[in-house]
């Protein structure tokens, strides 16, 4: 029988560092904790509750740090699968708006009997083989209508964003380590508009605003929060340490570590 993907549905004891969500999920904490960070609010999501990330946001998940196993059953709903599903089952989606990457799902029986369900089915990779997993799939789906209807106005939404305030949506969310592309896509803007959109609101290229805009949050964390320079680079959108160094150095003129013995000093 051919298997699903492992991104489909999987017990896995790490998590994906991407912070673009492209379609919807489900993800249900069978041990541990984390944060999960979508730009406005921070979840502490802990064991055994669940909720749905949303196609086109932009989220950051941090494992808390424990001694105990880190696992989650996560579950992929793409759009061809809504899109079948809703033609069998026709829901109706009303548009209603919403800006939450997160949905937090209410504990429920069905839900936990649906979790306890999977068990059988995972193989020794954690994984559900695919037609079994269509089937988990739309029994996961139901069970989820079934407990909130509202949940059709953000499942069976297959639009793509809309033109959005390019202002408000870059100040929240450019710590977020994601392509221009992507931020173009979200605004609602071809590369070229956003790029043009872009240089005339706030007189700078995208990637140069945005270098500038994490050094800058970096040097007030370090300066005014005492954060320890190796524990925000990546929440500020960089990759590896050595480029949030040597980035801050070109624009400070000396290195992160510096400034952070410096204010040690002074304090």
């Amino acid at each position: 029988m051919k298997e699903t993907a492992i991104s489909s549905c999987y017990v896995t004891p790490s998590l994906s560092n991407e912070q673009f969500i492209p379609n919807h999920c489900f993800m249900y904490l069978v041990s541990g904790s984390m944060l999960v960070y979508d730009g406005s609010k921070e979840y502490k999501v802990k064991q055994g509750d669940c909720g749905i990330g949303r196609r086109n946001h932009l989220a950051r998940y941090t494992k808390v740090p424990d001694n105990g196993a880190f696992k989650k059953i996560y579950i992929l709903f793409e759009q061809e699968f809504l899109k079948v599903f809703n033609d069998t089952y026709k829901f109706t989606a009303k548009n209603k708006k919403t800006v939450n990457a997160i949905i937090s799902l209410t504990k429920n029986k069905l839900v936990e009997n649906f979790i306890q369900s999977l068990t059988p089915y995972f193989n020794e990779k954690g994984i559900i083989e695919d037609e079994f997993l269509q089937v988990k799939r739309t029994e996961l789906l139901l069970i989820l209508l079934k407990s909130d209807p509202e949940l059709a106005n953000i499942f069976f939404d297959f639009s793509d964003p809309e033109k959005i305030d390019l202002v408000a949506f870059m100040n929240r969310n450019y710590m977020f380590n994601v392509s221009i592309e992507r931020f173009a896509y979200l605004t609602g803007r071809s590369l070229s508009a956003f790029k043009r959109d872009f240089e005339k609101v706030f007189q700078a290229t995208p990637a140069h605003w945005l270098v500038q805009k994490r050094l800058e949050e970096a040097y007030y964390l370090i300066d005014k929060k005492n954060k320890k320079p190796s524990d925000i680079y990546l929440d500020l959108g960089f990759e590896n340490f050595s480029h949030f160094s040597y980035a801050f150095k070109k624009l400070f003129g000396h290195p992160p570590t510096q400034l952070s013995e410096a204010k040690k000093t002074r304090d």
